[in-house]
Order: structure tokens, then sequence, then C-alpha cells
């Protein structure tokens, strides 16, 4: 006779604190995201906004973002950028 699935609730994750604490963006990326404080996935969030309202993202590659002038100097100086390079980048401007 097979076995019955477990129908026990998996446990909730648990959210990193660190990554819902608001951070306040400085003055280069307040440009693209607003002076707001956010939390770093709101501001992920804001930034994808950003990239695709003004179609900034790569084409052809899909995980390169084209800077326009404001990005460009938030990913200092760079006209392209992966998208982990930009997690990076980004994190350079907020206190």
């Amino acid at each position: 006779m097979p076995t019955k699935p477990s129908t026990d609730p998996k446990p909730a994750r648990k959210l990193n604190p660190a990554l819902s604490k608001p951070v306040q963006p400085d003055e280069i990326l307040a440009k693209v995201i607003g002076s707001t404080p956010l939390s770093r996935g709101e501001m992920t969030k804001k930034l994808w906004e950003y990239i695709k309202k003004n179609g900034l993202q790569d084409q052809t590659k899909k995980t390169n973002i084209n800077a326009d002038e404001a990005l460009k100097a938030v990913f200092g100086g760079k006209s392209q950028v992966t998208m982990f390079e930009m997690t990076k980048l980004v994190s350079a401007h907020v206190k």
C-alpha cells in the first residue's frame, strides 16, 4: 500500500531583516529611484521599473543593462553592466 504524503505545513520562510530594513539612496541613485528610504527589495523593483520604462534592458542579451546618463553615474561610468554587477554597483549608493 503506498504511503500517504505528509500534510504537515512547511515552516514559513524567515525574511532576512537586513533586506527589509529601509536604506537611504544617495543623491546619484535618488535621480533614478527617488530620495525616499526604501528596502533593498523595493529599491530593486524601482530600478527595474526605470529600466523597463526607458527600454534599457539589452535586446540581444537580456542579462545586460544599457545605461542612460542617470544610470551611468550609478554604474561608475560604465555604459553597460550585467544584472549581477548592477546589484553590487547600486549597493555603493545607499547609506
